[in-house]
């Protein structure tokens, strides 16, 4: 009894000591565990594994003890380990693993008045069960991570152990006088405890588990109508697996996420708020700087100091003598100005567009003349200036293109002159096959590439 109960407190101490190790502040702890509310479980660690050592004993908290085969039980080490998937916060499923050793002495008296058995050693040679735990508590309303997880657990498995019995007055012998004095039972582990979380990841695990098991051999004495049972009590560790950047889900506290993002998103919303208010106060800045600019131009667009009609913040040439006809900066016109509008250009694009000379030479055909007679009629109102550029295809030598695109320019001008417009006004320009406007390839290129421009100025 001693010496299991040095064992358990060395387990202990090793256990609360490597506690330490792993310690990490609140801060720490609090900012890893955020996990944006109604996030999938790809956010948390969801696998966990667990070792355990504790102490072994017939003795258990349900029924009557005083009931069971042998009356003195004794406790003994025991070990074991488990690998768990977390499926909801409150819900995962388990598999355990268990070894170790339960004894006890002062077998029950028979009808006869006889104590039949000194005592008993049941070897657990291995036990697996798979179960499910139900973790009743991962929210702490007073913190963001909370400390202390209370769990049950429920399942079932299958053990292998050997019963070895020591008759009154004997020597120890097996119960099972074949394979070894190995059996093999059904047994129903059922559980509860409490995880304490030492850092991310890190839970000590104290718990308390009683195993039943399907038949009365546990033993090794078929005393009365009643299975066996064994209790096991545990203190370990359990270690989650994954990234450490996630959260365990068995300790995680929604409450506190659903808080964190509440105070994200309010920190945003008024940040949104202050950046839309510190813009409309930049806004209405600007507005009153830009009327303020206004008016103060609004005052000087009243001020015509030489009253030439135009006001001094356009006038280019300020003190322009009374009477003088200016333009519209301001300065005096020398000539009348006459511009191009769009319809003078419509002539000049219709003169173009009929305009057709008798094949390889630079005679006009007659049907153009009408629309070069409304030319020269420009030519000879508003007295503008023509440049005609000649350009022929590439068809025939270089020398032929030149000297048949300028005659055809010098046609036009020819005709235009004829008409009654100023011939020193007339620029005529052949420049033959050397500024293509499309392929020379196909007909329809050599067709665009044969032509006069006519620039009015």
């Amino acid at each position: 009894m001693k010496t299991n109960l040095k064992k358990a407190s060395l387990l202990l101490t090793g256990v609360l000591v490597g506690s330490k190790l792993l310690a990490q502040t609140p801060d720490t702890l609090a900012v890893k565990d955020y996990v944006r509310p109604f996030s999938g479980g790809d956010q948390f660690r969801t696998w966990s594994i667990g070792v355990h050592g504790g102490l072994l004993t017939p003795y258990t908290i349900f029924g009557r003890n005083s009931h069971q085969d042998f009356t003195h039980p004794s406790e003994q080490f025991g070990y074991g380990a488990y690998i768990k998937k977390q499926i909801l916060p409150s819900f995962g499923l388990q598999a355990d693993f268990l070894r170790g050793e339960v004894s006890s002495s002062n077998s029950h008296v028979t009808a006869a008045g006889t104590n039949t058995y000194d005592s008993y050693s049941t070897k657990l040679n291995w036990s697996a069960a798979l179960s499910a735990n139900f973790t009743l508590a991962n929210i702490n309303w007073r913190h963001d991570r909370p400390f202390i997880q209370p769990y049950l657990t429920a399942g079932a498995g299958y053990m292998n152990y050997t019963p070895r019995i020591t008759p009154a007055g004997g020597q120890q012998e097996n119960f099972k006088k074949t394979d070894n004095g190995h059996i093999g039972e059904v047994f129903i582990p059922i559980g509860l405890g409490l995880k304490f979380n030492l850092a991310p990841g890190v839970n000590l695990d104290m718990g308390y588990q009683v195993n039943f098991v399907q038949s009365d051999n546990f033993d090794g004495y078929n005393f009365g109508s009643g299975d066996d049972r064994f209790s096991y009590a545990h203190i370990g560790l359990e270690f989650a697996l994954g990234s450490s950047k996630k959260p365990q889900m068995a300790v995680h506290n929604p409450v506190s996420s659903m808080r964190t993002e509440y105070m994200v998103e309010n920190q945003r919303t008024r940040a949104e708020l202050q950046m839309q208010i510190d813009a409309e106060k930049a806004k209405n800045a600007q507005l009153a700087s830009d009327l303020a600019a206004t008016n103060a131009n609004l005052a000087k667009l009243t001020t015509d100091s030489d009253g030439d009609g135009v006001v001094d913040v356009n006038d280019k040439c300020p003190n322009t003598p009374a009477g003088q006809k200016v333009d519209g900066s301001g300065c005096p016109l020398a000539k009348p100005v006459i511009y191009v509008t769009e319809e003078d250009k419509k002539v000049v694009k219709d003169a173009i567009k009929n305009l057709e000379f008798d094949l390889g030479k630079a005679t006009i055909r007659e049907h153009s003349f009408p629309s070069l007679d409304r030319v020269a009629q420009l030519l000879v109102d508003k007295n503008f200036s023509l440049k005609l550029a000649g350009h022929t295809d590439n068809t025939g030598s270089d020398e032929l293109n030149m000297r048949l695109s300028k005659d055809r320019a010098e046609s036009i001008k020819s005709y235009l002159v004829s008409k009654g417009a100023n011939a020193s006004r007339i620029e005529a320009t052949g420049y033959g096959e050397t500024q293509p406007i499309a392929t020379n390839k196909t007909a329809a290129g050599r067709q665009a590439n044969r032509r006069v421009e006519f620039t009015l100025f």
